[in-house]
């Protein structure tokens, strides 16, 4: 009888904790449906203003313009101002790249709707002369802009190059006229000239900070000079040397004018022994530092042997030296010997001479050196060691070709890596290939 009875509790108990499952699971597949449900409901239009402002700034444009149909509302936001501020152009011919383009639909109605919101703008271009003039077309109708940074680019060959030079003027005058707060402008590999500049300067010239301009072949010294004479407030420059000069400096030296922060200056040569390389005068190189004492000028150079012969005779207070092409033992001697400031020193090739002692006396007298790279070169094994235990942990960044060091009877390969490393103070290998 007592078995019978115990047998009906277990069985009512069991039959309980059944129930009681199955509730718990009835309840927790009834939350999962319910969730669904909440979201499937949910009026995503009401989200706050803010919260769609900044989910549309992560958008892609495409993206952006195809969810600006889900609801009049999210239409309205994709249109205000602030969207709008910047923008890049892509320009491209299906013919000549496989990059997508801005549609032109969505081209006209930029300019119809938002041309007075655009403030940071670039063009980016490929490699044909119909997308470089199409850029241009934009820009003659940005009437109503107040661009503050205005960028070209050109992500093959320049094609700006190709569009005539009446045309880009043209074009860009209608920026520089209509802006009056330009602050930021790239131009490099383009048709600008002189009296584009002088309409640059006569209508920004309180706003202008960064003007970068590396191979303009229509813009001369004076074109430059009358920037730099009006532009007070400019803290980056980017040319190429053929319009730098002794006026320059002094300009930009000048009492009314701020710190310069940054001079980048091309030095470029395509066909050897035509073109004749003038030389600065160190009480011109010695304004620009006395005035503003932290500037980083930069001298990228792409010459032949035989052109380097006006640079670097007396002492020049350059920062980051980059070749582009090979370099004669006795430049890198005259840098060691003339320029103290240098902290960052790249060389893509050399002859066949080890570079040992002139890499030695780089390092006794460029105390600032921080970088090094060297490609197609030669140096020792003790001679490098002896370089980086002079430089020792200030070295931050250096970069050499296995096949730059030859081994000799002090150091093999295996054991320079153990030794640059104790000067370093950090494990260091040398490189397989260039990483500059």
């Amino acid at each position: 009888m007592k078995r019978a009875r115990q047998k009906v509790v277990d069985e009512n108990e069991a039959h309980q904790t059944s129930q009681k499952s199955k509730k718990q699971k009835t309840c927790s597949y009834g939350s999962v449906f319910g969730e669904s449900a909440l979201h499937a409901s949910m009026d995503w239009g009401s989200l706050p203003h803010h919260v769609i402002l900044r989910i549309f700034q992560f958008l892609p444009l495409v993206d952006r313009a195809r969810a600006s149909s889900v609801c009049r509302r999210w239409n309205e936001i994709f249109h205000i101002p602030d969207l709008w501020r910047r923008f890049e152009f892509e320009l491209n011919q299906p013919a000549t790249s496989y990059l997508k383009s801005t549609h032109p639909d969505l081209i006209q109605q930029i300019i119809k709707r938002h041309a007075d919101h655009l403030q940071y703008v670039s063009f980016k271009v490929d490699s044909s002369t119909e997308s470089a003039e199409a850029a241009c077309d934009i820009l003659s109708q940005l009437v109503n802009c107040s661009i503050k940074t205005l960028g070209l680019i050109s992500t093959a060959k320049p094609s700006f190059m190709n569009v005539s030079k009446a045309h880009f003027a043209s074009a860009l005058t209608v920026v520089f006229v209509n802006s009056k707060s330009l602050s930021s402008i790239k131009i490099d590999d383009t048709p600008v000239d002189d009296p584009s500049l002088k309409v640059l300067v006569a209508n920004n010239s309180d706003t202008l900070k960064l003007l970068k301009m590396s191979s303009c072949p229509h813009v001369s010294p004076a074109g430059i000079l009358c920037v730099a004479d009006q532009c007070h407030g400019l803290k980056e420059l980017a040319l190429n040397y053929y319009i730098l000069s002794d006026e320059l400096l002094l300009a930009l030296s000048s009492e009314k004018h701020v710190d310069l922060e940054h001079l980048r200056i091309d030095v470029v040569s395509e066909n050897p022994g035509q073109v004749e390389f003038h030389t600065i005068k160190k009480q011109s190189w010695d304004a620009l530092v006395k005035h503003s004492p932290k500037v980083n000028i930069v001298m990228y150079f792409f010459l032949y042997e035989e052109e380097f012969d006006a640079f670097f005779r007396e002492e020049t207070p350059v920062t980051h030296l980059y070749f582009g092409r090979a370099v004669s033992k006795a430049m890198l001697g005259r840098i060691g010997m003339n320029c103290p400031r240098l902290i960052e020193l790249v060389v893509c090739a050399n002859g066949l001479q080890p570079l040992d002692d002139e890499l030695i006396r780089i390092a006794e007298r460029c105390k600032n050196l921080t970088a090094m790279g060297l490609g197609e070169c030669e140096v020792t094994c003790r001679g490098f060691i002896e370089f980086v235990k002079m430089c020792g942990g200030r070295l931050t960044q250096l970069s050499i070709m296995e096949e730059v060091l030859i081994p000799d009877n002090d150091y093999s390969l295996d054991r320079l890596h153990l030794e640059v490393s104790k000067h370093l103070g950090r494990m260091w290998f040398p490189d397989m290939m260039p990483t500059w």
